[in-house]
């Protein structure tokens, strides 16, 4: 993965479905256009999780990675 700039980080650690997709919601919703959220989650089911909902909500999916029980999902807002 290149060097990302990263605006805004997200820590859903011990968080299950759907709250790392709600706090993420969330946090893109303060953020500005062109700017991008990483979410590191350890919920399993967050990597399908955020593929879903980037699809939804036109936000564009730029890494997923996932390393030590740790799912990491960085979200660029539309």
């Amino acid at each position: 993965m290149s060097m990302l700039q990263i605006d805004r980080e997200l820590d859903a650690r011990g968080l299950n479905c759907p709250l790392p997709i709600l706090k993420a919601k969330k946090a893109l919703a303060e953020m500005t256009s062109g700017q991008v959220l990483k979410v590191i989650a350890t919920d399993a089911g967050s990597v399908r999780d955020f593929q879903a909902f980037a699809r939804q909500t036109g936000n564009e999916l730029l890494h997923q990675e996932s390393n030590g029980g740790e799912h990491i999902s960085i979200l660029k807002r539309r």
